[in-house]
């Protein structure tokens, strides 16, 4: 550790157990910090799995995540808007082959809503982009870029303010006093994400002055409450209601006019401005061919999509590996200081196909599995196959489907050894490993970027025994940073 690397409370357990749970639990509960239980009822639910105290974080590799957030926005969006000879569609209906079920399944809707005619320009990106710290140097590697769906933005906000109050009211200390005099930042994600939503709500071209977001859910979503925290927000501080639907029930719940291609909530008889997907990432999603015909018909609809079809598929780990590719970056980028900015957050990601390069990472995942991790093109957690179980997996597919995947260099961060981690009642110590996330949003079109902010940020924590780290998946906590 560095010799500034801030101290942990010394507490003994009597305490932590006694008053500093009943506090981190009831905080929790008044204030939102919370998730369904698995098979929860309505009226039933828990805090989030929450570590104790902030996580050490240093300032200048945050603030590098941070800096780096607009150019990752503005990225993704251009190669999103299609242009330079529909390159992504190129890579995407290469890419479709090796998982007909999801990825091949969204690329042929896109396919089927051009045709039709794509009536909306405009497009939302709410993206979040994930990095471990190399301690070797202390930048920031980029594990992944999310394009839709991305969580946690609520929650991100409250468990900052969690242990704000903690440290500032002198829970962390016996005597009452403040235990750090370093920065608790509070995330400001839970608001920053409501204006983004706002922001494309207002430059849409609404028949009448009042028009609805709305929330494309998963049916029993038991992180329902770090998207409330967000939908709360944007009625609160801009005055716009919300609706909530499963992929399920959008024939049932809204419909589309067949002249203006515009999208009503048939309950309320509202238009709907811009439809925020905060489901349709995994192919348990869709139930049957009606889901799929309802994701259809709210891409053809004149909503604003949060994203839309093209953009969620832009952040598919194929994307992200051929993006790391700097001659290809450079028909993207054309200012050197973003190039290095983007360049310092890679890490070496090697496709599995019949390139030079492919070959060579052929043959490193055979000898050297210990050093990377596999990702196929899914979302959520999972989905990985990690360091000597490579090879295994591999041999047991057929190697013509082994570009489907992405072959990854492990980042290696050096674990915090005195944190605890809150689950229910139960506190666990074992040494914990930090990601970190940055939120951004995007407004554009064809051509032009209307708006490109940082949206606030997320620490997510998990054992360091575990290489996966999804809170909804049950593999981490969230966490907040304590800059130093």
């Amino acid at each position: 550790m560095p010799s500034n690397y801030p101290l942990f409370p010394s507490l003994d357990s009597d305490k932590i157990r006694n008053d500093l749970v009943p506090e981190i639990l009831q905080w929790g509960l008044v204030n939102g910090l919370v998730m369904y239980p698995s098979n929860h009822k309505l009226d039933s639910t828990s805090i989030a799995p929450t570590t104790v105290y902030p996580t050490p974080f240093p300032k200048k590799s945050f603030d590098q995540a941070v800096s780096v957030q607009k150019a990752y926005n503005r990225l993704y969006a251009t190669i999103s808007q299609d242009g330079h000879d529909h390159w992504l569609s190129r890579e995407i209906s290469k890419l479709a082959k090796f998982d007909p079920d999801f990825t091949g399944k969204l690329w042929d809707l896109y396919q089927r809503a051009v045709t039709e005619g794509i009536s909306q320009p405009l497009a939302l990106g709410v993206f979040r982009s994930d990095y471990l710290l190399d301690n070797q140097d202390l930048e920031v590697k980029q594990v992944e870029f999310n394009t839709v769906s991305v969580s946690f933005g609520g929650l991100s906000t409250k468990v900052g303010e969690l242990h704000k109050f903690l440290n500032d009211s002198g829970k962390y200390t016996t005597t009452g006093d403040v235990f750090y005099n370093q920065v608790i930042p509070v995330s400001e994600s839970a608001e920053l994400l409501a204006k983004g939503l706002s922001e494309a709500v207002l430059k849409f071209p609404a028949a009448k002055d009042h028009t609805v977001v709305a929330f494309i859910v998963q049916d029993g979503e038991r992180n329902v409450f770090d998207q409330r925290i967000i939908e709360y927000n944007l009625f609160k501080l801009y005055g716009i209601k919300s609706v909530r639907i499963t992929i399920h029930d959008v024939h049932l719940k809204t419909v589309v006019d067949s002249k203006t291609k515009r999208l009503y909530y048939l309950e309320t008889g509202e238009e709907i401005s811009l439809v925020y997907f905060r489901a349709g990432y995994s192919p348990s999603d869709f139930k049957n061919e009606q889901d799929w015909e309802n994701r259809l018909a709210l891409e053809t609809s004149f909503a604003i999509k949060a994203p839309n079809i093209l953009t969620q598929l832009a952040g598919a780990k194929k994307i992200q590996q051929i993006l790391t590719d700097e001659a290809v970056l450079k028909e993207f980028i054309n200012d050197e200081d973003t190039l290095d900015k983007l360049k310092s957050s890679f890490v070496k990601i090697y496709p599995l196909d019949d390139t030079e390069l492919g070959k060579e990472a052929k043959k490193i995942a055979m000898t050297s599995p210990e050093k990377f991790v596999l990702k196929p093109q899914r979302e959520g957690g999972g989905n990985n196959i990690y360091k000597e179980a490579i090879p295994g997996f591999l041999k047991s597919i057929p190697e013509e489907d082994w570009s489907g995947y992405i072959l990854m260099e492990l980042i290696k961060p050096e674990p915090t050894t005195q944190n605890m981690v809150l689950r229910g009642n139960c506190i666990s110590n074992e040494p914990i490993l930090s990601e970190l996330g940055v939120f951004g949003y995007v407004l554009f079109d064809n051509s032009t970027i209307y708006t490109n902010e940082y949206a606030g940020w997320l620490l997510r924590s998990k054992s360091s025994s575990s290489d996966e780290g999804g809170v909804a998946a049950g593999f981490g906590c969230v966490d907040s940073v304590l800059l130093y």
